[in-house]
């Protein structure tokens, strides 16, 4: 459910406090953990560090971001690849299908 019309977007108070004390095209990252905070115009250009959960992701704020979350931008998941058996069966027959190809090239110099 999103939030209310006549409530606006929601921008953690601290947040807005950082942003006013750094110039504008200043490039030092503002550091937050408020994830739910939204991107608004006044945000675009500066450069925030966003906290995953273990570290902090640098998020650099353009015009196409305004209306997301800042929690968006920084990857809390880490992807390990799909398959078992049959997926390192087939990854072994790429190996040795490169390393074929890859000798007679060496054999020619």
């Amino acid at each position: 459910m999103s939030r209310s019309l006549k409530k606006g977007p929601y921008v953690h108070p601290k947040l807005l406090k950082k942003l006013s004390k750094i110039k504008i095209g200043d490039k030092t990252p503002i550091k937050t953990w408020s994830r739910d905070s939204i991107i608004t115009p006044e945000m675009v250009g500066f450069v925030f560090a966003v906290h995953n959960g273990k570290d902090f992701i640098e998020v650099e704020t353009r015009e196409e971001m305004v209306g997301h979350h800042l929690g968006e931008f920084s990857i809390t998941r880490k992807f390990f690849k799909h398959g078992g058996r049959m997926q390192k069966e087939l990854e072994a027959k790429a190996r040795v299908s490169e390393k074929t190809s890859a000798s007679p090239q060496s054999e020619k110099k």
